[in-house]
């Protein structure tokens, strides 16, 4: 009997928690809250900005150091004035040789760019041609083992000895000089294409055309693009080289009409000017080569 009395004793107590248990709220969400996140990005944008920043803080430290053993060496306070009053008015016409640094900028880069095209409709149909046709590969390689390593500079005088002017001469070794990553670049990516696809193509019979249009061409871009963004760097480098030996309206002889007034201040903001175009040149390469590869698809 007691039993029993018991058992009706506890009835009550599941019946009345049983609601109760439906009325517990549900467990919150295990994934990271939205300041978590906020906080992850801005830590993983500090990793990547932070190092450049400190590299930077570091080299103008050590030029500020520098600057106050130099008599001739700006610090990094006079550079910055010179640079705001030359960025005041960049573009300042007050003779054929007499302009601002935004002038000397564009006009090397046109050269640079007429140097640079040319190279590249050059450059590459005989880098496709080269590592396509083994016998040309033979022929070709000693010659441009032999011309690669040549200075840019050894060029500017037969370039000045053909054209019989300072712009064609500076624009001749832009092209010598730039032609050869193309050259190779291009010749390589050709020689690493498998064989299956070339036997493919033999035994549908494709014509060289056809070979070229829709093997070749499509799997050798990325080596393309590679040598083209080598080759650019290259050009400007030579660029500024050349520019100071022909003398006119460019980057280069800026630099050095600057060293002849002895102004050594807007030296240093070209160089900076020099880096930051050399820069962006390179980054925007960069990012076509990387959209054009396959690879990375």
């Amino acid at each position: 009997m007691s039993a029993v009395i018991r058992l009706q004793a506890v009835e009550p107590d599941t019946v009345t928690t049983a609601p109760a248990a439906a009325n517990t709220p549900p467990p919150p969400e295990s994934g990271p809250s939205r300041a978590s996140r906020i906080a992850g990005g801005l830590a993983a944008a500090g990793k990547a900005v932070l190092p450049p920043i400190m590299g930077l803080a570091v080299l103008v430290g050590v030029w500020a150091l520098v600057s106050t053993f130099s008599d001739y060496l700006p610090g990094p306070r006079a550079t910055f004035l010179a640079a705001v009053e030359l960025f005041s008015d960049p573009f300042y016409v007050a003779g054929p040789n007499d302009m601002g640094i935004g002038w000397n900028v564009l006009k090397s880069l046109g050269r640079v760019a007429l140097g640079f095209g040319l190279a590249a409709l050059v450059g590459i149909p005989l880098g496709f041609l080269l590592g396509r046709f083994s016998l040309l590969s033979k022929a070709f390689n000693p010659v441009i083992s032999l011309l690669r390593p040549v200075s840019p500079l050894a060029w500017l005088p037969i370039g000045l000895a053909v054209f019989k002017a300072a712009d064609p001469a500076a624009i001749f070794v832009i092209f010598i000089c730039s032609i050869w990553p193309m050259i190779l670049n291009t010749a390589m990516g050709v020689a690493a294409l498998p064989q299956d696809y070339m036997n493919v193509a033999r035994v549908l019979q494709l014509s060289e055309w056809k070979i070229f249009t829709k093997i070749l061409l499509p799997a050798t871009v990325p080596y393309v693009l590679t040598g083209a963004k080598l080759a650019l760097g290259i050009a400007w480098l030579v660029i500024v080289a050349s520019e100071m030996l022909t003398g006119g309206v460019g980057i280069g002889f800026w630099v050095w009409d600057e060293w002849n007034n002895l102004n050594m201040s807007h030296i240093i903001v070209a160089i900076v000017v020099i880096g930051s175009v050399g820069l962006a040149l390179e980054a925007g390469m960069a990012k076509l080569a990387q959209r054009f590869d396959y690879r990375h698809q």
